[in-house]
């Protein structure tokens, strides 16, 4: 048998690819495939298979693209209610790759379709092997039950649905099954999962919270009890995947424009400057948007931008572009319309105007604290990261509520923003410079930098 895990780090996803005597499947693939073609083609392997263990939310799947440069069979569960030609599979279904068998489990509870992969390996046992668990069971954590309000379907319900899948589907496997989920540490698609990548049943029944014994009515309670927000993204996400993406080859690469045609865009189209927070920091576009490629680009991206909204890429240089314009694809978002030729060095050399946001450490934050400025500190971080420990006087303006927030920030003092890193924080404030606040300055290091000083914490 021949098993490979994919791993994206910026979404947190992983992918796999089975196979055993010349037939294979990829199971949960991403938006760009070729990877996988590639992959099974250097192993002697022909893809067969394309097997979904969910209608993904936080990233645009590959499994049209994939079925049709393979000729492979799309497989989801049997309540997906996909809208193309697909195998549906319930319980105890059975596919052959050689010697491999793949059995599916239904095991609904992150959404009601949702299915995992049973491998097992006839060369060596009849017992299974491995356990494709999708986003219904993570490594020290399991799937959200809110993201398929849309589907008639209450938290509530959904987490008594994943209730019984973890204990009549999952528990009732041997210890040594190996388990490998479709997303690891970062994904928003779990509350808290391990940066371990798989696991096995055993280390998962002793260290896996919600594997404990509890009663059905408190497991509900504990899943559905402070939930993170649901990136604004992830419905449409779904009813893309329902639907089916188009090819990623019928996206032509933005054209080059000049600073003359950027600027003459600008009231039109979003400004997207992938640049490092010191990078953006120190001269930008005035009211473009700071989401930068090293960190977690996508579904930042997909968060905050308008779906059909017209994107033009200001980036290091050609290779950040195409990156740019990947990761936008891979959460849904097509729409990118051009590039600043030659970044921002262009915009300066045609004497255009850049704007700065001044990168402030946390020492010099601690000063003006201790001094009594008059100052604004905008902690842009979640609430539960904003409860457990913040700078004192720090406001709480979570990252994709600055708008309804803006008018509660007075514009004549000083805006101080922070987040844990640096990251989040320069998204903000370059969110607060587009709706026109001036006098802004970026915590460098975040929150993280405040504690590691050893500087005051304010709780709650």
């Amino acid at each position: 048998m021949y098993f490979k895990q994919f791993y994206l780090g910026c979404l947190a996803h992983a992918s796999y690819l089975i196979g055993s005597d010349g037939a294979a499947a990829v199971v949960d693939p991403q938006r760009d495939v070729d990877h996988y073609i590639q992959e099974a083609e250097s192993q002697g392997l022909k893809i067969q298979y394309v097997i979904e263990t969910h209608l993904h939310a936080d990233f645009v799947s590959g499994h049209v693209e994939l079925a049709a440069k393979t000729g492979a069979q799309i497989v989801f569960g049997r309540r997906a209610a996909v809208e193309f030609p697909h195998l549906s599979v319930k319980d105890g279904d059975e596919i052959l790759l050689g010697k491999v068998v793949l059995r599916f489990l239904e095991t609904p509870g992150h959404t009601p379709e949702s299915i995992s992969v049973l491998v097992i390996n006839t060369e060596r046992s009849t017992e299974p092997a491995k356990l494709l668990t999708g986003d219904a069971l993570f490594i020290g954590d399991v799937g959200r039950p809110d993201l398929a309000g849309s589907k008639g379907f209450s938290p509530q319900e959904m987490a008594g649905m994943l209730y019984d899948t973890l204990r009549n589907k999952f528990l009732t496997l041997d210890d040594d099954v190996e388990v490998y989920p479709a997303h690891g540490a970062g994904s928003m698609c779990g509350r808290n999962i391990s940066s371990e990548t798989h696991s096995t049943i055993g280390e998962q029944r002793k260290y896996n919270y919600a594997l404990k014994p509890m009663p059905k009515e408190e497991f509900i309670s504990l899943m559905t009890t402070d939930l993170p927000e649901v990136p604004a993204y992830f419905p449409r996400d779904a009813e893309i995947n329902r639907a089916g993406a188009p090819p990623l080859d019928t996206l032509a690469r933005p054209p080059a424009l000049s600073p003359a045609d950027v600027d003459q865009s600008r009231d039109r189209a979003l400004i997207l400057d992938v640049r490092s927070p010191a990078a953006f920091g120190a001269g930008h576009i005035r009211g473009s948007v700071n989401i930068g490629l090293g960190g977690k680009f996508a579904t930042w991206a997909g968060s905050l931008i308008p779906l059909g909204k017209p994107i033009i890429i200001v980036a290091e240089d050609g290779p950040a572009v195409d990156e740019a314009v990947m990761r936008l694809a891979r959460v849904g978002l097509d729409t990118v319309t051009g590039y600043l030729e030659d970044g921002i060095y262009s915009w300066d050399r045609a004497g255009l105007a850049l704007a700065k946001i001044p990168q402030m450490p946390v020492d010099e934050l601690q000063h003006r604290i201790t001094d009594r400025e008059h100052f604004q500190l905008i902690d842009v971080r979640g609430p539960g990261e904003y409860k457990s420990g913040h700078a004192p006087g720090a406001m709480p303006v979570p990252l994709t509520h600055i708008d309804e927030h803006a008018g509660s920030i007075n514009s004549d003092l000083p805006i101080i923003v922070i987040c844990a890193s640096g990251y989040r924080s320069s998204i903000g404030s370059s969110l607060l410079e587009r709706r026109g606040f001036t006098n802004i300055f970026n915590v460098i290091g975040g929150t993280s930098a405040w504690i590691s000083a050893g500087y005051e914490v304010e709780q709650g």
